[in-house]
C-alpha cells in the first residue's frame, strides 16, 4: 500500500516550468506530494494559483485560481466602465470559461454552471486593474500513486489553453471576434436591465414587461425560451402601455404596472402562471436571448406560498390568525409544523419585516382559506368560531400601507371588488378587462368585509446561535440547506434560482446567527450583512467558516437570506414576550416547543 505523503504547509511560485518539473518529479509518489505544487505560477499571459490540493483522487476536486489584467486580456473599455458593467462581464467570463472546458472535452476541468441569470458570482472577478477565475482540477493519479506525466500535460496544454481561450479578447480570429460581440451584449443586457430598474423606481412602477418579450418557457424545469411558429410574443394591452429609453436598446415599449392591487385572470392553460412568474423573475436580469431581458420588477418583489410543515418562529400572525383554540399568543406565534394557511400567513408577515413593497401570489400554490370565505362559509362558521381572516378582507388595508400585490386567481371573484387593474390571459394574449371587471362586480355584488388592520409589529431580535465542534454548512440545489445537523427548507421562496445563491444563503445564515445576532432586529442584521457583501463581495463567507477563495457562490438577496433564517428550526429569539406557541396550544401538530418572537420593519433587499 503506498503509504500517506504529509507535504510541508507551504505555498511556492515559479514559472510554469517550475511546476511542469515539479509534477513531472512527483511521478509515481504518494498522492499528497501533490501538495508540493501548492502556490502561483506565472504562465506569461496568466498566473496560476493552486490554492488547495485534494486529500485524495476520491475527494472533490482541487481548487486554483488565474488571474491576468484587463489590459493584457484585451478586455473592450465598455466592459470595465462601470460596476455594473464589470459585474456584467465577469459573470460573461464565467460562462465563458465553462464554454471553452467543453469544447476542449476535458473532464478534468470544471467550473460552477452559470444559468439564465446574470448575477455577482464568486467564480469570476473583473476589477479595473485585474481578472480572476476560479475552478477545480481533478489530479490524475493511479489509486492513491501520482500519475505526473499526466498531470504535466494537464498543466502544460489543457488547463493554459482553457485559460487562454477564456481570457483572450485581443485576437482577431473570427472566434475571438465573435466572444467580444457577445461580450459586450451581454454587459448591454445588464446595463440596460437596470437602467430599466432604475426608472421603475423613478415613476414608481412595481413591474415592466416589453413588448416581444417570450414569457413561456421550454418546461416547467427547463430555463430556455419556448420556441415555434406558435408561440406568442408579450404585447402590453394599449390602457398600460408605456415607453422607456435604455442606454443601448432605446426606446421600449411595453406594459407598465403601477402600485396597488393587480388581478392576473383568465382560463387554466392560458398564461397566466407564466406571466405571474415572469414578474416574479424580473428582480434579476437575464442573458441575452432569454427572451426576458426588458423585463424588471420591484426589487423586493417577493412570492408568498403555502408551505405546510416549515417552521415559524414568534412571527405577529394576528392580522390573518386570532382566538386560536387553547388561547394561544398569535402576536408572537411560533410552530414547528405550520399549516398551509399558517405558514402563508407567517410568510407574508415575515416578507413585510424584510422590507418587501410587493407581494406576488397564485391562487394554485396558495392556502384557500387564507385567501377567502365565501358567503355561505360566512353563514355556516361563525364568526367567533373562525380564527383565520381571508387575504380578501385585508388586502384594502395593505394597498393603504403601501404594499402593492400582483394575483394570479381563476377560482374566485372575491378579490375583484378591491382590484385597481385586472389583466386577463388570453391565449398568452394580455388583455386590460379592468371595465369588464367593475361591471360584473355591480351586476353580482357580493358583501363587503374588509376590515383595517395595523401592520406595526415589535421587532424580532434573533439570539445568537451556539458554536459547534464539527460544524456543516452546504446546499443541495436550491431547495435544501443544511446548518450542522438541522435542515432548512426554503423550496417555498422562490427567488432562490441558482444553486450559488443557495450555497452562499447557507454561509450567511451561519454568519449572521454566529457573529451578528443578539442585539439587532432582522432588518438591521440583515443591512449589516449586506454593508459586508458589498465591500467584501462573497469572499465575505470566509469570515463565517468557508473556504478561502470559494468558487460557487452566487449573489443572493438579503430578504432571501432573511427567509432563509426565518425558515431554519434552530433560530432563537431574545427576551422571548411568553407567547404560548401553538403545539403548547393543541390548534397544530408539531415536534419540540420552541423560543418565542416579535417583529419588525425594513430592510435593503
Amino acid at each position: 500500500m503506498t503509504p500517506r505523503y504529509e507535504a510541508p504547509a507551504r505555498s511556492t511560485s515559479g514559472t510554469d516550468a517550475d511546476l511542469l518539473d515539479q509534477l513531472r518529479y512527483a511521478d509515481g509518489r504518494p498522492y499528497g506530494f501533490y501538495k508540493n505544487a501548492l502556490g502561483a505560477w506565472d504562465y506569461g499571459d496568466f498566473t496560476l494559483a493552486i490554492d488547495h490540493v485534494q486529500a485524495d483522487p476520491y475527494a472533490p476536486p482541487s481548487s486554483l485560481r488565474a488571474w491576468s489584467t484587463p489590459e493584457a486580456m484585451g478586455l473592450p473599455e465598455a466592459a470595465l466602465a462601470s460596476s455594473d458593467a464589470r459585474l456584467a462581464a465577469a459573470d460573461f467570463i464565467a460562462r465563458s470559461f465553462d464554454e471553452a472546458i467543453r469544447a476542449r472535452g476535458t473532464r478534468d476541468v470544471t467550473i460552477a454552471r452559470a444559468g439564465a441569470l446574470i448575477l455577482q458570482r464568486s467564480y469570476a472577478t473583473v476589477l479595473p486593474d485585474r481578472v480572476e477565475v476560479r475552478f477545480q482540477v481533478k489530479l490524475p493519479a493511479r489509486g492513491r500513486t501520482i500519475l505526473g506525466k499526466s498531470a504535466a500535460r494537464l498543466f502544460d496544454v489543457d488547463v493554459p489553453n482553457i485559460v487562454m481561450d477564456c481570457f483572450d479578447f485581443v485576437s482577431e480570429d473570427p472566434d475571438t471576434t465573435r466572444k467580444r460581440s457577445r461580450l459586450l451584449a451581454h454587459v448591454a443586457a445588464y446595463e440596460d436591465y437596470r437602467a430599466l430598474q432604475g426608472i421603475l423606481e423613478e415613476r414608481g412602477w412595481v413591474s415592466f414587461v416589453a413588448d416581444e418579450a417570450m414569457l413561456a418557457r421550454r418546461s416547467g424545469v427547463s430555463e430556455a425560451p419556448l420556441a415555434g411558429d406558435g408561440v406568442v410574443a408579450f404585447a402590453a394591452p394599449d390602457s398600460l402601455r408605456a415607453t422607456v429609453t435604455l442606454p443601448h436598446a432605446g426606446e421600449v415599449s411595453g406594459m407598465a404596472i403601477p402600485p396597488g392591487l393587480t388581478l392576473i385572470v383568465g382560463g387554466g392553460y392560458h398564461g397566466k402562471s407564466t406571466l405571474l412568474e415572469a414578474i416574479a423573475q424580473g428582480v434579476y436580469a437575464h442573458v441575452p436571448g432569454d427572451g426576458r431581458e426588458l423585463v424588471a420588477t420591484d426589487p423586493t418583489a417577493t412570492k408568498v406560498r403555502a408551505a405546510d410543515g416549515r417552521a415559524v418562529t414568534g412571527v405577529d400572525i394576528s392580522p390573518f390568525i386570532t382566538h386560536l383554540p387553547g388561547g394561544a399568543d398569535t402576536t408572537s406565534f411560533s410552530t414547528e409544523n405550520a399549516s398551509g394557511s399558517t405558514s402563508q400567513a407567517a410568510s407574508i408577515i415575515e416578507s413585510l419585516e424584510l422590507g418587501a413593497r410587493t407581494l406576488l401570489i397564485d391562487e394554485d400554490t396558495s392556502a384557500t382559506n387564507l385567501l377567502i370565505r365565501d358567503t355561505r362559509m360566512r353563514d355556516l362558521v361563525a364568526a367567533e368560531k373562525e380564527p383565520i381572516t381571508p387575504l380578501v378582507d385585508r388586502v384594502t388595508s395593505l394597498t393603504e400601507a403601501g404594499v402593492s400585490l400582483i394575483m394570479v386567481v381563476g377560482g374566485s371573484g372575491a378579490f375583484l371588488d378591491a382590484a385597481d387593474r385586472v389583466l386577463m390571459m388570453d391565449n398568452y394574449h394580455c388583455l386590460d378587462v379592468t371595465s369588464r371587471a367593475r361591471e360584473v362586480v355591480s351586476s353580482l355584488p357580493r358583501p363587503r368585509t374588509d376590515t383595517p388592520t395595523s401592520w406595526e409589529a415589535p421587532p424580532r431580535v434573533p439570539a445568537a446561535k451556539a458554536r459547534v465542534d464539527r460544524p456543516r454548512t452546504k446546499a443541495s440545489g436550491t431547495t435544501v440547506l443544511t446548518i450542522d445537523r438541522s435542515t432548512v427548507d426554503i423550496s417555498d421562496v422562490t427567488a432562490v434560482v441558482d444553486p450559488g445563491q443557495a450555497e452562499a444563503i447557507a454561509w450567511c445564515v451561519r454568519g449572521v446567527l454566529e457573529e451578528m445576532a443578539g442585539k439587532q432586529s432582522m432588518p438591521e442584521l440583515m443591512a449589516k450583512l449586506g454593508r459586508r457583501l458589498a465591500s467584501e463581495g462573497l469572499d465575505a463567507v470566509c469570515k463565517f467558516g468557508a473556504r478561502p477563495y470559494p468558487a460557487f457562490l452566487a449573489r443572493p438577496r438579503l430578504i432571501d437570506v432573511g427567509a432563509a433564517i426565518n425558515r431554519y428550526r434552530g433560530l432563537s429569539l431574545r427576551e422571548p414576550r411568553g407567547a404560548v406557541s401553538v403545539d403548547e396550544a393543541g390548534a397544530e401538530p408539531s415536534g419540540e416547543s420552541r423560543p418565542e418572537v416579535a417583529e419588525s420593519s425594513s430592510l435593503p433587499v
